[in-house]
């Protein structure tokens, strides 16, 4: 391995790795990768990229994001969604120089997690990733398309203040859209404070570092806003944050990444999830996204049967785990 050189990720060598991506995948990917090329470069502490050099030539490359808080985990971990090694340059370990080099810089920031994720169809991958140290994740990946929310589960009776009453469904109306009853809106810059607010609520800790990047993330980088917010005399009360992906984890399809849905808990049982997942849904149709995907602790029992009766089921993926001691 002494004629591999390691070194950073560059703007330059968008073209080479697209190319590879193209040899191995037989699709292109160059708006992807260029996006996230982009991004890389404006939010250098978001994302961990390094690249292989052999003679001279561009023979493997590795992306990771980082992620604070995303699927309500609690620590930082790295997110390794792109890696790709060239044809002619497989089979010579620079796969693992990659990892290693990938590991190190992890290290230097005090990241202690890797994780990734894999089709169950690909065995060559995951028999790669085992033999580097990757461990199953105790994590589901949970999938849906985007077809309409069906609603037939009726909302909770007349209880509660006044000020929840427009909220509840009576016995004429309840299989009405809850879309068309919770008033619904695009997330913007100033509903930090009201996400951050009712984020405490649900769990006890500040996340504010977390959802001002999540922000600055969906409204700089991803280019479309698929984040909603639901209001009730025009206070935030939920909210969901997703953003759209072209390419992550070798997958062609467009896809939507849901990692974080939060209802106030005086607003519970109101129907406020359903409006917003109802919501989302249309507008990723409308985009002609095709999936939306997320990820849920099996621990999390409320989240994992309330994601069930919108229609998600397990997803085919797999997410793998490595501790960086």
């Amino acid at each position: 391995m002494a004629d591999l050189q390691l070194r950073s990720l560059q703007y330059d060598d968008l073209d080479r790795v697209s190319g590879i991506e193209s040899r191995i995948t037989g699709h292109s990917r160059k708006g992807f990768l260029e996006k996230r090329f982009v991004a890389a470069a404006e939010s250098p502490d978001g994302f961990i990229a390094c690249v292989a050099v052999r003679d001279g030539k561009l023979a493997g490359y590795a992306f990771a994001r980082i992620q604070e808080g995303e699927f309500g985990a609690p620590d930082a971990m790295a997110v390794l969604d792109v890696i790709g090694i060239d044809p002619d340059a497989q089979r010579k370990g620079t796969g693992n120089a990659l990892l290693t080099e990938l590991e190190r810089r992890m290290k230097a920031r005090g990241i202690g997690t890797l994780r990734t994720q894999v089709d169950w169809g690909s065995p060559a991958l995951i028999r790669f990733f085992s033999s580097t140290g990757f461990l199953l994740a105790p994590v589901q990946v949970l999938e849906r398309d985007t077809s309409p929310l069906r609603e037939g589960v009726r909302e909770a009776g007349r209880t509660g203040a006044d000020a929840r009453s427009r909220l509840q469904t009576r016995e004429d109306d309840y299989e009405s859209l809850s879309r068309d009853r919770v008033p619904v809106r695009s997330m913007k810059e100033d509903d930090l404070v009201a996400a951050v607010r009712i984020d405490r609520k649900l769990t006890g800790r500040d996340r504010s570092g977390y959802y001002a990047r999540k922000l600055r993330e969906m409204l700089k980088e991803s280019g479309i806003r698929v984040s909603l917010a639901a209001e009730e005399d025009g206070f935030v009360v939920g909210f969901v944050m997703a953003r759209v992906d072209f390419g992550e984890f070798g997958k062609v399809d467009k896809a939507a990444v849901l990692d974080t849905i939060g209802v106030h808990p005086g607003f519970a049982g109101f129907g406020i999830g359903h409006a917003l997942l109802s919501q989302l849904f249309l507008n990723l149709a409308t985009l002609q996204v095709e999936t939306v995907l997320t990820q849920v602790s099996p621990e999390n029992i409320g989240l994992q049967r309330f994601l069930y009766s919108c229609g998600f089921h397990p997803s085919q993926r797999l997410v793998l785990s490595k501790t960086i001691s």
